[in-house]
């Protein structure tokens, strides 16, 4: 959440116990039209996948996202019957009138997209490839690519940085580096500009200008600890919620470890690994101070996770660079959709994998995210 001195946000889970009053009222009014006469659903056989010999699912310990996803249905396992999952008026799957007087259908989205980075064993950035040449996994089983391109197209970015007493003398290099970025990427990008200390803060909402750009990035207070997780917990949020390009990406700079943030680290990642969170890029300015390893390992473990790169500079002049190279990487992505072969509705994490071969090329690496939860809760289409 957004602290609200600079910007009004309200928190995510504030409807909730409104939201479960009215699944119960809708519960109680359902039960009562049927006359107490809905079965209660049948036993379905679904069959189990047997976890590795090390894993016990059980385990409270292990992380949310090592937990394994249901299996996808087999063909006989019997679709709900509309007493078992009434889809209420005006919702999804319902067919409604708009505000100019117009009929709409709002359909469910399944549809997962991949940011897409191929290099070679040198490191270099291989633009030239097709759809033939890329073969995608979810959870070792192969998907269909239903949309690919390799276009530059414009991106949603959120910028993330450290506003930390630490940070005083390091904000001019890091706002020039940051503003560079932005002029060397799609005109039709649109950024927004997050400062975090103790709170993370909304200093500029999504925008193209470049003038209200610089003056976000130049409102330093350099004072305060480091709530990195919660500022990438507040910006990807906001990202979900207000982003008009489906393509997104969170750049993230910092120079210390996290000593202020009420939520964790793996909340942080749990927030942008929804099945079209974020691209990470970070940029981690550390030095020998305590907890420098576990800073580098938070920052690595963000930008593999979603498919992104973790940067860590000798020295500032390096920075401006780097900013370089995250443009370069954004405009010369791939982008490839498909529908998950096990339906979103069963939940739980998904590991993706995304290989490439082509001709002329020994090895080939590609970046992506390593796997997404399928959340329950359903996008409309309308």
């Amino acid at each position: 959440m957004f602290t609200p001195e600079r910007d009004t946000m309200h928190p995510r889970n504030k409807n909730k116990a409104f939201g479960i009053l009215t699944v119960l009222l809708l519960g109680t009014t359902f039960l009562w039209g049927t006359q107490g006469q809905v079965s209660p659903p049948q036993k379905q056989n679904v069959p189990i996948t047997p976890l590795p010999s090390d894993i016990d699912a059980s385990d409270p310990a292990l992380p949310v996202w090592a937990r394994p996803a249901k299996p996808a249905a087999s063909a006989s396992t019997p679709k709900p019957t509309p007493a078992q999952q009434p889809i209420p008026e005006g919702t999804v799957g319902a067919v409604t009138k708009d505000a100019a007087g117009g009929f709409v259908y709002k359909s469910l989205v399944s549809e997962v997209n991949l940011p897409i980075t191929v290099v070679d064993a040198k490191r270099h950035l291989i633009t030239n490839l097709g759809q033939t040449n890329f073969a995608v996994y979810e959870d070792g089983q192969p998907q269909t690519i239903l949309k690919f391109s390799r276009e530059d197209i414009p991106v949603s970015i959120g910028i993330v940085v450290d506003n930390s007493g630490s940070m005083r003398t390091k904000r001019s290099a890091v706002t020039k580096a940051v503003l560079n970025l932005i002029q060397a990427s799609n005109p039709q990008d649109e950024v927004f500009v997050v400062n975090f200390n103790d709170d993370p803060y909304l200093d500029q909402d999504f925008t193209n200008k470049i003038d209200v750009l610089r003056e976000a990035l130049d409102r330093v207070d350099s004072r305060g600890g480091t709530a990195l997780y919660d500022a990438v917990i507040a910006s990807a949020d906001h990202l979900a919620k207000g982003a008009k390009r489906d393509k997104k990406a969170l750049l993230v700079i910092t120079d210390g470890v996290d000593n202020e943030s009420r939520e964790s680290l793996e909340a942080a990642i749990r927030a942008v690994q929804s099945e079209n969170g974020p691209t990470i890029y970070s940029i981690g300015i550390l030095g020998d101070e305590p907890g420098t390893k576990r800073a580098k390992r938070a920052l690595q473990s963000l930008s593999d996770q979603t498919g992104g790169v973790a940067f860590f500079p000798k020295d500032l002049a390096e920075v401006d660079e780097i900013s370089q190279e995250v443009a370069k990487d954004i405009r010369n992505q791939y982008s490839i959709t498909y529908r998950p072969t096990n339906p979103r509705s069963n939940g739980g994490y998904r590991h993706v994998k995304v290989e490439a071969r082509a001709p002329g090329y020994k090895e080939l690496q590609v970046r992506t995210r390593e796997g997404y939860f399928a959340d329950e809760k359903q996008t409309a289409n309308r």
